[in-house]
């Protein structure tokens, strides 16, 4: 008999929404996208939990939420964010001064 430890689930809704910036999902009334936390600390500046919390001004769980929601949602936030960009690229390209 193998010893499995139960399954938790852990309800993030308190923590992420979507219904703003195009249902790119963010920490819940603060407007700070999970994927501009999840970059920090997994590609970009490679923060940890703490300096995460510190630099967006958020707690450690919320901080902990949005990479959790990052991990189980790793491919549907790295095409919106995809997506994202290409806009922001275009509104450059058409009003952007070089």
């Amino acid at each position: 008999m193998t010893n499995q430890s139960p399954v938790v689930t852990i309800d993030l809704t308190e923590f992420i929404e979507k219904r703003l910036f195009g249902d790119r999902p963010h920490i819940r009334d603060r407007r700070v996208p999970v994927a501009s936390i999840a970059y920090n600390a997994y590609d970009g500046e490679q923060w940890s939990v703490s300096e995460l919390a510190f630099q967006f001004t958020l707690t450690e769980t919320q901080v902990l939420a949005a990479l959790l929601y990052y991990q189980e949602h790793k491919e549907e936030i790295d095409l919106l964010e995809v997506a994202e960009q290409a806009k922001l690229d275009e509104m450059h390209r058409l009003y952007g001064k070089d």
